[in-house]
């Protein structure tokens, strides 16, 4: 390894490629995701005029509904976080200077979003492994043999937000590091 890429800056570089990476994963599946919308709405509707234009219920039905709108939320949040779509006390940051911005971000993440991320992954991996040792299904007889995938959601979202994190703080740290150009 030459000496000039072990400099601050190629480091810094590095870290930014890394958290583009994480942002472009965390964009797709959140477009892939994004079309589970599509989904509830069209399987909703499908339940709807069933039940009161035919008078026929499904179980599978109304159950892949809940899968679908778990699938959008869970798996779009962290991509809903990169763009900014997350609710934030806007109070004091709207009008922050970029390198407050960059110390609120770089905290949060760092301080709430990395340790909440942790705890709600240790939790739900005992819940999740339970559930998948006994391929665990829906109570109704004839509801969804796939319950095991839909709390599977729970780990992935606490990762693809993690990783959202990681990438928010490397971008905050960047920030911070970046001299301030000065204004004339």
């Amino acid at each position: 390894m030459s000496e000039t890429s072990r400099t601050p800056s190629a480091c810094l570089s590095a870290s930014l490629a890394f958290a583009d990476r994480i942002d472009r994963f965390n964009a797709g599946v959140g477009r892939g995701a994004a079309w589970l919308c599509l989904f509830v709405v069209v399987v909703q509707f499908a339940v709807v005029v069933l039940r009161y234009v035919f008078g026929l219920g499904s179980a599978r039905l109304s159950e892949s509904i809940i899968y679908g709108h778990a699938g959008l939320f869970m798996l779009a949040s962290a991509w809903t976080l990169q763009t900014g779509g997350h609710v934030r006390v806007d109070v004091f940051y709207a009008d922050a200077s970029p390198r407050t911005r960059a110390l609120v971000d770089l905290g949060g993440s760092l301080l709430l979003l990395l340790p909440f991320m942790a705890v709600l992954a240790w939790f739900a991996w005992p819940y999740v492994a339970r559930s998948w040792a006994i391929l665990e299904a829906s109570r109704e007889t004839s509801g969804l043999p796939v319950v095991f995938l839909l709390k599977t959601l729970i780990p992935a979202f606490a990762l693809l937000m993690a990783l959202q994190g990681v990438s928010q703080a490397i971008k905050a740290w960047s920030a911070l590091r970046t001299p301030a150009v000065s204004q004339r």
